[in-house]
């Protein structure tokens, strides 16, 4: 046996499973790629949608006649040609009738044939009607005029037509989707007019660049009003590779202060696209969204109205923000694959596409041409015979009286073809009136000017080409349309930080010294008058908004950061931050701060080594933390400084041995982490020891006045007293008045 079959003694053919299986999935494979998933080039139809509009032309379903039951196309269909699910084949059906699914439908649907919101909503095919669109003639108008091949229906019992001579290249007039084996295809609709003209452009010069025919096809022109975003450098690759990807964005205009969005990316729906804003809100992510309504009716196919919280909400900010988080901006995917006049499949680029269609289109009007050609040859054959009858028209009725055998003696005596004397043999005796004889000689005058037509149209590919364009022109004048998909070029739509989507609140975060923290509402919260556990007490606090970042700071000098609306409410008694980060073994969280990300901060420790740093480099994802400050060994870090105004405010450092001295903001570095320089010099001894650390860091802007407190007493000093204790940064300073020098607390006012 050839190969690797063999017989056993039953005569059973027998092969190894592994070529078996591979031969079996490559047939089915190919089967697949060719027969279901991919279109043609030519007609730009899969096998089920050609069968189905052949099946309704045979049906006589023309945009003239009544409509029909659907269930009795699908029979046809499937009893005919396409012996598969009768589920998929209506589904296929509806998909060609729905004006928001195709850009140009073949088929005119009456009944619920689905809606945007639900495309697959549609009646059984029991309850619809359809017939074709007016569009489909120009994939059937020239099926009879020997244009195409046909080959036998599935059981052998009649002819259907390989392909329809598609009129314009309806491959990208619509496009279409697809899923094979291994490829799949996704191919975008287009406008009409758009690509007639490429198509006109392309027969008057072959050698028109791809650039040239992008002056004349935008890009793609989906069924929808809404904006394709893709810029044009992304739109040239596309159509120069055959692959790429499409983004349109929903439109949207202001109306009394609401949002309305008046049109959606094709193939969104309106109620999905709801429910993905509603969920948003129910999540407290859109606070600048207070109502959304559906207002879509018939006569505003999509009318959804956005109401925002308050005229201060940035719209353009918020839908940049919807256009990112939910299906109002859509991305969809590109790749040309279609098959090719050569029967194979390939991903072609535009002009590839348009050059292969129009070399089909060429040959399929050579074809009509050559049909009707013959057909007129034969006419004037079966003409020339009749005249022959009408010039001997006494003989002829003798020898057809007379003879035995009148064709055989017809075709002897005139010298006629069987052909001829057959035609004669069947005319009517009221044809033989002299009336005919001049109808004949009428008709064969105009049939040798057409057949000299034809002809030179034949001899000539430049008059055949002509020929071509003007049937394009007259097709574009009677089903082209204006462009739906305007082409605009849009900020990138971006969805914003969760802060600021978080609402804005005021709140306080309070820390106690076992590492506890806990968010109350408002700014006036009586932080010591809280409730602690046993042992516990309160550490700091930081007040801010509920969508800012709240930082901690451990004894280590590494920082951390929570969301300060993720933190538990001040009616408990808080968790602990062990439970968020991991700090190291044996730190404390010493500090809490809020600020803007644009604020200034004074880190210090207690051997008066500082830097000023910004809030945003305190912040970090990081659950171990973030280095920030060095802290030296034996020292402390000191609560961090705002910074109102560096060119302004002052820093006043207080030691444990009543040493102050105060320095310009400004003469202090700033760092996003490290050590920092001197701020108050210490004797390194006194350091070393631990006899001497600098107790108290604070800030002060012009107007405000530091009150220092020692025990029972206290010193009211502003600005100009403290004038007198200014130094050069990393100075010892000088110490303060008998009776002040064991400072217990300071205070700020102003």
């Amino acid at each position: 046996m050839p190969g690797n079959l063999e017989l056993n003694y039953e005569g059973v053919e027998k092969e190894p499973l592994s070529i078996f299986t591979e031969k079996a999935y490559l047939d089915y494979s190919m089967y697949v790629i060719l027969d279901r998933a991919l279109p043609h080039i030519g007609d730009g139809l899969k096998p089920v949608q050609r069968r189905i509009i052949y099946a309704m032309s045979e049906l006589g379903l023309s945009v003239s006649s009544k409509h029909k039951k659907s269930a009795r196309t699908v029979g046809d269909v499937l009893g005919k040609f396409h012996p598969h699910g009768d589920t998929a084949c209506y589904e296929a059906m509806v998909l060609m009738a729905q004006d928001f699914s195709y850009r140009y439908p073949l088929i005119d649907g009456q009944g619920n044939f689905g809606s945007p919101d639900d495309p697959k909503s549609f009646a059984a095919m029991r309850y619809t009607e359809s017939r074709l669109s007016g569009i489909s003639k120009l994939l059937l108008q020239e099926l009879g005029l020997g244009t195409v091949d046909w080959v036998p229906n599935f059981d052998g019992t009649m002819q259907e037509p390989s392909l329809l001579p598609a009129r314009l290249p309806h491959i990208l007039l619509n496009g279409t989707t697809g899923i094979a084996v291994g490829m799949a295809t996704d191919l975008p609709p287009h406008n009409l007019r758009e690509v007639a003209s490429a198509c006109i452009q392309l027969l008057d010069n072959s050698r028109t660049t791809l650039d040239e025919l992008l002056e004349l096809v935008k890009g793609p022109d989906y069924p929808t009003d809404a904006e394709i975003i893709t810029p044009n450098e992304e739109l040239r690759s596309m159509y120069e590779t055959g692959h790429g990807s499409i983004r349109i964005r929903s439109l949207y205009e202001r109306e009394d202060g609401d949002i309305i969005l008046t049109a959606l990316p094709h193939q969104v729906s309106g109620a999905k696209v709801l429910e993905q804003i509603a969920q948003q809100m129910l999540a407290k992510k859109l606070p600048m969204v207070d109502d959304l309504r559906d207002e879509s009716d018939h006569e505003n196919p999509t009318r959804l109205v956005i109401v925002p919280r308050s005229n201060r909400v940035d719209v353009d900010a918020l839908m940049r923000h919807l256009f990112a988080t939910t299906d109002l901006e859509k991305t969809y995917r590109v790749n040309m694959n279609v098959i090719g006049t050569n029967g194979r499949p390939q991903v072609k680029n535009l002009k590839q596409i348009l050059q292969e269609w129009i070399a089909f289109r060429v040959s399929t009007v050579r074809r009509r041409l050559e049909w009707r050609l013959d057909k007129v040859d034969k006419r004037l054959h079966i003409l020339d015979g009749l005249l022959v009858a009408f010039l001997n028209l006494d003989e002829v009725i003798r020898i057809v009286r007379y003879e035995e055998d009148p064709k055989a003696s017809l075709i002897k005596t005139f010298n006629i073809s069987e052909i001829q004397a057959e035609a004669i043999l069947e005319t009517k005796l009221r044809h033989l009136a002299k009336l005919e004889e001049m109808k004949i000689r009428a008709e064969q005058d105009a049939l040798q000017l057409e057949k000299q037509s034809l002809e030179k149209l034949l001899s000539s590919e430049r008059r055949l080409k002509t020929l071509i364009k003007n049937e394009i022109i007259e097709d574009a004048e009677t089903y082209g349309d204006d462009r739906r998909s305007p082409i605009v070029s849009r900020k990138m739509a971006k969805a914003m930080d969760e802060n600021e989507l978080i609402p804005s609140e005021a709140l306080t975060v309070v820390l106690s010294t076992a590492g506890w923290v806990r968010a109350a509402k408002g700014h006036d919260i009586d932080v010591l008058g809280l409730n602690y556990k046993s042992g516990d007490s309160f550490q700091g606090m930081a007040q801010g908004k509920s969508n800012q970042s709240a930082v901690f700071i451990d004894s280590h000098g590494r920082s951390y950061a929570l969301s300060a609306h993720t933190l538990p409410s001040a009616r408990g008694q808080g968790e602990p931050l062990t439970g968020r980060f991991k700090p190291a073994t044996g730190a404390e969280f010493v500090d809490c701060l809020m600020a803007r990300n644009d604020q200034l901060f004074l880190m210090t420790t207690s051997h008066g080594y500082g830097f000023l740093c910004f809030f945003e480099d305190m912040l970090t994802r990081n659950k171990n933390g973030k280095a920030l400050i060095s802290i030296s060994s034996g020292a402390k870090l000191i609560h961090a400084n705002l910074i109102k105004n560096v060119d302004t405010d002052v820093v006043v450092s207080i030691t444990s041995d009543g040493y102050i001295g105060l320095v310009d903001a400004k003469a202090i570095p700033q760092l996003s982490k490290g050590k920092g320089n001197k701020i108050l010099g210490i004797p390194p001894k006194r350091l070393k020891t631990g006899e001497e650390i600098v107790s108290f860091v604070i800030c002060l802007s012009a107007k405000q006045t530091l009150i220092i407190h020692s025990g029972k007493k206290y010193k009211t000093m502003s600005l100009r007293d403290l004038e007198d204790y200014r130094i050069e940064r990393g100075k010892r300073g000088q110490k303060l008045p008998r009776g002040y020098q064991n400072v217990t607390d300071l205070e700020v006012t102003g």
